[in-house]
């Protein structure tokens, strides 16, 4: 498989390992449902991706990001503050225009790379990233993606008809108009990916119970006007034939062969075929995922950006924005309970698309975005609420779709970056939440009334503790065994503390792993 190289790479390949775990703290909760699920996260989306591992490892069903398209006149500042020298004179500045700078392309694939990486991480087994992009990166992000998710992976190019309206191009691009922009579809796995194609629950389609059980009535005659092979196709079913000026739509041997399976019946007087679930498994579970998105049906980046300014009720600047129509339709294949991730909010079209989806199918999708800007919280953030509780006046009023979310920060990092210990200013239950993950790898579930004050909890018999506090030491001795109420000795007590003084012999006898913090926690 052919393969991207740029000045840097080797640098950023494995950089998504040192970048800091990061807590997220909760700025406030729009709604009446705090840990709705529901995030925007204002920080850096490299950062936010690290700190979202613990809970979202393997759990986001659709991912739809649109990163900058590196035009050249755009001003993208994204730092991945890589310790490298040739990295750092170009990340952490402002793109330039092509002339003036002629390694715009090698920073943007230096910013990209470690967080489609994280991503992949992100995405469950499932799972299927969506990527809008332009002419600009499209041939290196191909390349990068297929090396990062597996070329055999790549499901599609997608095409949506972004604009209708002619541009000024001048001589020097031979006047070619635009009028598509590309989106990639890629799957995490090529085993585990047919639920983005279900087609409508099946009670929903076959509401009729038959001989065999749940099925959908068909009738099988068809008027004669315009027909063929008339009489041929008047011969009885079941003693009945079809009624004045029709005919059947099937041929005589195919009706035989119907009957005998037992899949036509008379249904209010009319003979009619029963189809059952497994007679069209392919059309039941399958239907298109059409690569093309029009303007009609879909909208165009100006009907999106108009849009915005309607929400917000003012000019926002957004020159460009993707319609709800078109994010809707790409999420409409995932289930209703799925989780979506945005990593490049922008104005916050897909969280507008996953409410939209929800209102209208009783879904109960939930979205996660993350803007670095700081319209993450008057434009992003504000967009959201107002489609929520609704916008517009009078007979232009848009109804609400109701809902929640929280609204993050990045906080402290989890470890002291410059002595590599935990960092106490950070929070302590974020910081069980990460050696817990860091350990098992599963969801964290905050200690019930009543448990050890340092137990984080119990995992494939393994019993895990925390002995931790704030600017103290802590010790492994017999005092804090002695807190214990009981031991089961069939099981492993796994116990991390700053020190430990118990023996080998005494600590094999007991079941106990001594962890030493920090040097025996993952680093995630």
């Amino acid at each position: 498989m052919p393969t991207l190289n740029w000045i840097g790479k080797d640098k950023v390949v494995t950089h998504h390992n040192d970048v800091p775990y990061r807590v997220l703290n909760r700025n406030y909760t729009f709604g009446d449902t705090p840990n709705s699920g529901n995030m925007i996260i204002h920080g850096d989306n490299l950062e936010a991706l690290k700190a979202l591992l613990p809970e979202y490892e393997n759990k986001i069903k659709c991912i739809y990001i649109d990163p900058p398209y590196n035009t050249g006149n755009e001003g993208w500042v994204y730092n991945d503050n890589v310790n490298d020298p040739h990295i750092r004179k170009w990340l952490g500045k402002v793109v330039g225009s092509e002339l003036d700078d002629l390694t715009r392309h090698d920073k943007w694939l230096c910013m990209m790379y470690p967080r489609l990486v994280l991503l992949q991480k992100l995405l469950s087994e499932d799972g299927v990233i969506f990527i809008s992009i332009d002419d600009n990166e499209q041939e290196k992000l191909k390349l990068i993606c297929d090396e990062i998710w597996g070329g055999q992976n790549f499901v599609g190019m997608l095409t949506w008809e972004s604009t209708t309206q002619p541009t000024n191009v001048g001589k020097a691009k031979f006047n070619l108009q635009k009028k598509v922009e590309p989106i990639f579809m890629y799957r995490k796995s090529s085993l585990r990916c047919t639920y983005i194609l279900e087609e409508l629950e099946s009670e929903c389609r076959y509401p009729h119970i038959g001989k065999h059980g749940a099925c959908r009535f068909e009738i099988i005659e068809k008027s004669d006007a315009g027909g063929y092979n008339r009489e041929t196709m008047k011969f009885p079913i079941l003693g009945q034939y079809p009624r004045n000026g029709k005919r059947w739509q099937i041929g005589k041997d195919t009706a035989e062969e119907l009957v005998r399976e037992g899949k036509v019946e008379i249904v209010d007087g009319i003979v009619k075929r029963a189809v059952y679930p497994e007679d069209e498994i392919d059309k039941r579970r399958f239907r298109p995922f059409w690569s093309h998105f029009d303007a009609k049906n879909y909208g165009t980046a100006e009907s999106g950006k108009d849009l915005l300014n309607k929400i917000m009720n003012e000019a926002t600047g957004f020159d460009t924005v993707k319609p709800p129509q078109l994010i809707t339709e790409l999420l409409s294949h995932f289930p209703k309970d799925s989780i979506i991730l945005d990593s490049f909010a922008g104005s916050g079209t897909t969280a507008h698309a996953v409410l939209n989806l929800n209102k209208q199918d009783g879904g109960n999708r939930k979205f996660i975005l993350v803007e670095m800007m700081d319209y993450a919280e008057e434009i992003t953030a504000e967009r959201v609420r107002r489609v929520m509780s609704g916008y517009g006046k009078g007979n232009n009023k848009v109804e609400g779709t109701g809902g929640s979310f929280d609204f993050y920060e990045l906080g402290e990092t989890i470890f002291d970056p410059v002595t590599g210990n935990i960092n106490d200013n950070a929070d302590t239950e974020a910081i069980r939440r990460y050696v817990w993950f860091s350990e098992t790898n599963s969801d964290y579930t905050k200690p019930k009334k009543g448990d050890h004050p340092y137990l984080l909890g119990s995992f494939q018999h393994n019993n895990y503790y925390f002995y931790y506090k704030k600017g103290e030491e802590t010790c492994l001795d017999w005092d804090f065994l002695n807190t214990f109420t009981k031991k089961d000795k069939s099981e492993m007590y796994i116990i991390y503390a700053d020190r430990c003084v118990l023996t080998e012999d005494e600590m094999m006898r007991l079941n106990i792993r001594f962890k030493k913090i920090p040097r025996d926690i993952k680093r995630v």
